[in-house]
């Protein structure tokens, strides 16, 4: 019996991350079309500045959101450390925005049915965002993710805290983001 097996990411994508650029161009081509423009891109702006896995996002109630803080309470999934990150003024700025036009829901990001989202929701959200960006290779949420470490370890944050950031219980799942980080030794002195 044949069973197909699937190819390897780099036959798909040449790298699982975009760059600063990308993601402004992706979060801004959310908002260029449908009824829900409001919410899908604070849905990824905050994917993208928390790392938040499209599970998380999904799980993700207003009672994790603290306005009067500035703050995010994120529960992470796959036994990860969860933490509180401080929030933007962007940030709070949509979020009031999408409470205001979901006043009902227990969680942030919902359908037009008022039902929290599903991750394949979230999938077909950032898949259309990429293609209208016209970015130069296929996006899926998990992209998110990995932009945030990179851009972390591209502001010079210390690998301990982009793991702490991100949640990483190991370490080694951080260190593909410092390792690939060109500036790394840009501190160092002769």
């Amino acid at each position: 019996m044949y069973v197909p097996v699937r190819a390897k990411n780099e036959v798909y994508r040449s790298r699982e991350h975009l760059t600063l650029e990308e993601v402004t161009r992706l979060i801004e081509a959310a908002g260029e079309r449908g009824r829900h423009r409001l919410r899908d891109q604070t849905l990824l702006l905050l994917m993208f500045r928390h790392g938040l896995r499209a599970g998380e996002a999904v799980a993700l109630r207003w009672d994790a959101i603290m306005f009067d803080a500035g703050a995010i309470s994120i529960k992470r999934l796959k036994r990860g450390e969860g933490g509180v990150h401080r929030l933007q003024e962007d940030e709070l700025k949509a979020l009031e925005q999408v409470k205001e036009r979901y006043p009902e829901s227990l969680y942030v990001f919902v359908s037009e049915r008022g039902a929290k989202l599903s991750t394949d929701a979230i999938s077909k959200i950032v898949g259309r965002a990429g293609q209208v960006a016209k970015l130069p290779l296929p996006v899926h949420p998990h992209m998110l993710r990995h932009s945030c470490g990179y851009h972390l370890a591209e502001q010079g944050m210390p690998t301990r805290d982009i793991q702490a950031y991100l949640g990483h219980k190991n370490i080694q799942h951080t260190v593909r983001y410092t390792a690939a980080n060109p500036r790394r030794f840009d501190r160092i002195q002769w």
